[in-house]
């Protein structure tokens, strides 16, 4: 038997006492397992999705690691993040509490890509490739699987992994089915309770030949976060300013998929994927800003004259994504015929927000301070949260749509013959790609200046007292004030002339358009023999890119356009070599290679003044990884596993923020900040993973079944600027951003008859969130501290079609801490509390 794949391992005296270990289990495991057929053993639920997964990792060429779900696609998780962080060498990036994007092996969410059934999802946001796992239908996903390392067939678009969401066909299930949830949440932070429901439905017809699934989704969850943050304005130990934020925000998730599947004989498979997501977020951010502090800055305990500022932002915006593959799976004796087309596009609607309504103490307030420099109580006197020492200072509304749209085709043909004791399979293909990413912003601003600049808030009273109500802001880290209506602010400006108020160098800055061609083709053969399996082949990815922005000095816009293409060859080698039934041992080299953020390649350049300038690089070269993976993994008994895998990336031409002031057409400026790529940067590590059902202990402990994982690595990036004192170039070693050195998930769970429960930890070190202004100064970073979360499960199986299920997730009341430098300079702090869910599901047929 072959065995499921994972990380990488470096044979060595670690390598071989590791196979030893693995041997001495696997006896083990086949006892308990020759026993356990002496009856009847049924295998369900969470066994039967470790089945599934560990039979998928063992039949991939390439490594790989699989999360898989049940028989009618429900995953244990809240959404997609969230499941595959329970993965080896995976951990989840966290928007306000809720897993969005993943880290692989220490790589962020920018050098990993995803795709839908072969398709590349494209990201809403306008400046990233990252795409928010977070968006899709889990009663409608079949599997997850995370491919480590890319064979020549993939597309050679991610450092880290590809992602790849496989959906419900109604071939994966033995007859018709149709499930209904409905659930409710409740946030222990706003005491407020959320709806959801989902229905899935897989039939087929024409004598079997023709299956239909569908899915549908919808969540409308009402939550809130308490936040107190710096920006890191850190002057040694003193503190410049600190402001402390209340969000309420509002956001829906509706999702929809159906999937068409004709099979008019063996071999012959004709199909169509159809995927639609919706998310919005409406949210309210109420704060209180500390600035302008007499003196500059104070120490912990001591206090000043300060600037106190009341602010709002009002905003909702809706990201959409749509995907649709059409294709042929055709088998003619031993050749094989895959045929596919597919067009994706995803937005970001923004319409008309409040980007920042402020009020403006009328004086600035006497003795005020701070107090804890890793979370911030506020100094001040009772006044500081009286409305009626605030006026009306400055109101900013903002507009912004973004599209990313992706098509393409491909064609694979593939044919296995014999090559004596050996068996071959050579394949060959192409893919063309087109990919357009566009952002249209717009900006208007009013404040009292009404005969210089025509952008008058309007008559009518001034004073903060106006635009606020009766409702004290619920702020958990301390005192804001009353909350500010966003109504009151929008009724305010509503009949004023919005083309005198309109800011047009904010508005065409962020203003660009990016097309990005890429044309493909490859060849791969597989030789198979005895305990051998051994993939080579290369890929060539032909590359085109143009992009117009605009270049703003004062109030002139000058259009900016640039344009390059470039060439990619792609080799990999996959071998795998089976040392016994149970146990394999896999290596790959393979190279991959990822195209810089849109955000950086965007060609906008501005001139805020004689000094001042920010740069867009359309210039940046694509990031390139040289890869090696090495390990060996064991199957126990049928439904478990444990593996070691050693991996080592280096990596050409890392991409972060720099500041050219001094060099080139920048000599006489201070800060021109801008983009660059890095010499060099490296990723290595070890992953460790080991799930097991314990039907070796005695009853009723042999319904445990029990999984631990733990991803060890370090990496090593090299950044440089031109400093202006030392006449030369400088540089620093720094962490690749997102990187934690440590990795790790227990779970532990159980299933007895109808019920099935599981208790999961999900551990992650600190990592690298940005560098500072001076990217030379470690002082200045901003680092995200260790996170650890407890995410409890319990489903109960009322009767066949019924089952209860309780969720708990965040237990333990984890925060989310940044802080600048050292631990104790804080940078973000923010709490979201714990949220309970309780949903029934009902299989109707």
């Amino acid at each position: 038997m072959n065995i499921p794949t994972a990380p990488t391992f470096r044979l060595s005296a670690l390598s071989m006492g590791v196979l030893a270990m693995l041997t001495s289990l696997g006896v083990h495991a086949q006892v308990v397992e020759s026993t356990a057929m002496a009856g009847v053993v049924v295998v369900t639920g969470q066994q039967a999705s470790l089945r599934k997964s560990i039979a998928a990792q063992d039949k991939a060429d390439n490594i790989i690691s699989v999360v898989s779900s049940d028989d009618i696609g429900g995953l244990p998780d809240k959404n997609a993040a969230e499941a595959l962080a329970r993965l080896p060498g995976v951990s989840v990036q966290r928007d306000q509490g809720e897993g969005r994007y993943i880290t692989v092996r220490g790589l962020g969410p920018d050098l990993n890509a995803v795709t839908i059934n072969g398709a590349l999802v494209p990201s809403p946001e306008s400046g990233r490739r990252a795409v928010a796992l977070d968006i899709l239908p889990a009663g409608l996903i079949r599997s997850l699987e995370v491919s480590k390392t890319l064979t020549p067939d993939m597309d050679a678009n991610s450092l880290g992994a590809t992602v790849e969401v496989k959906s419900l066909s109604a071939f994966d299930l033995p007859g018709k089915v149709l499930s209904v949830t409905a659930a409710a949440s409740r946030d222990q932070n706003t005491e407020q309770t959320s709806p959801s429901a989902g229905l899935l439905w897989a039939q087929r017809f024409m004598d079997g030949k023709l299956g239909v699934a569908v899915g549908l989704s919808g969540e409308k969850r009402k939550f809130g976060s308490d936040n107190v943050e710096t920006g890191g304005a850190w002057d040694g130990d003193k503190l410049s300013g600190f402001e402390f934020r209340d969000y309420l925000p509002v956001r829906e998730r509706r999702a929809a998929a159906v999937n068409l599947d004709y099979r008019p004989a063996a071999g012959s498979n004709w199909f169509m994927r159809n995927l639609l997501s919706r998310f919005s977020d409406d949210e309210v951010r109420d704060r209180l800003t500390i600035s302008s502090i007499t003196g500059g800055s104070v120490t912990d305990g001591a206090t000043a004259g300060a600037r106190g500022e009341r602010r709002l932002r009002q905003r909702k915006y809706t990201q959409e994504i749509r995907s649709t593959v059409l294709g042929t799976e055709q088998k003619f004796g031993d050749w094989q015929l895959n045929v596919e087309g597919g067009a994706s596009r995803a937005n970001e609607d923004t319409p008309e927000s409040i980007n920042d309504a402020r009020f403006r103490g009328n004086a600035n307030f006497a003795g005020v301070g701070f107090t804890d420099g890793g979370k911030p109580q506020l100094v001040a006197p009772a006044g500081i949260y009286d409305p009626a020492n605030y006026s009306l200072n400055a109101i900013t509304l903002q507009q912004r749509y973004s599209e990313d749209k992706e098509h393409h085709a491909r064609i694979d043909l593939s044919h296995t013959f014999p090559l004596g004791e050996m068996r071959s399979t050579l394949k060959v293909g192409a893919k063309t790609s087109r990919r357009e990413k566009t952002n249209d912003t717009n900006q208007w601003a009013y404040n009292s200046s009404k005969a210089t600049s025509g952008n008058y808030w309007g008559t009518g009273s001034t004073a903060m007292t106006a635009f606020v109500g009766a409702n004290e802001l619920d702020y958990k880290l301390g005192r804001i004030g009353a909350a500010i209506d966003p109504a009151a602010v929008r009724a305010r400006i509503a009949g004023l002339d919005r083309n005198a108020a309109r800011l047009a160098s904010e508005s065409a800055i962020n203003d660009y358009r990016m097309n990005e061609d890429i044309d493909s083709a490859y060849a791969q053969n597989t030789l198979s023999w005895d305990a051998w399996r051994v993939l080579a082949g290369v890929r060539a990815e032909r590359t085109s890119f143009d992009a117009a922005g605009s270049q703003i000095n004062g109030t002139a816009i000058t259009p900016l356009s640039r344009e390059r293409s470039y060439t990619n060859w792609l080799p990999s080698l996959q071998a795998r070599y089976d040392a016994d039934e149970h146990t394999s041992i896999r290596a790959a080299v393979t190279k991959a290679v990822v195209r810089a953020n849109f955000s950086q390649l965007a060609p906008g350049v501005t001139l805020a003044s004689a000094t001042e300038a920010t740069i867009g690089n359309p210039e940046l070269a694509p990031l390139q990884a040289r890869n090696l993976d090495l390990g060996v993994e064991r199957i126990l008994g049928t439904d478990g596993t444990i593996s070691a895998y050693a991996f080592h990336k280096d990596i050409k031409n890392f991409t972060y923020t720099t500041n050219l002031a001094g060099t080139g057409k920048w000599v006489g400026y201070t800060t021109a900040t801008s983009y660059a790529n890095g010499d060099k940067a490296s990723v290595k590590g070890l992953e460790l993973a080991w799930t097991q059902p314990l039907r070796m202990l005695p009853a009723p402990f042999n319904n445990l079944l029990a999984g631990v994982n733990a991803t060890l690595s370090d990496s090593k990036a090299n950044v440089a600027r031109f400093d202006t004192r030392a006449g030369k170039v400088l540089s620093r070693n720094i962490t690749m951003p997102g990187q934690s050195d440590r990795v790790m998930n227990v779970m532990l769970g159980y299933e007895q008859g109808p019920v099935s429960t599981r208790l999961a930890l999900n551990y992650k070190s600190e990592y690298l969130l940005e560098m500072g202004s001076d990217i030379l100064n470690p002082a200045q970073d901003r680092i995200v501290d260790s996170q650890k979360q407890l995410d409890f499960s319990f489903a109960y199986q009322i009767s066949k079609q019924l089952q209860l299920q309780f969720e708990a997730s965040n237990l333990n009341n984890e925060k989310y801490y940044v802080y600048q430098g050292v631990k104790n300079h804080n940078a973000q702090y923010e709490q979201y509390g714990r949220t309970y869910k309780i949903s029934l599901k009902a299989n109707l047929f």
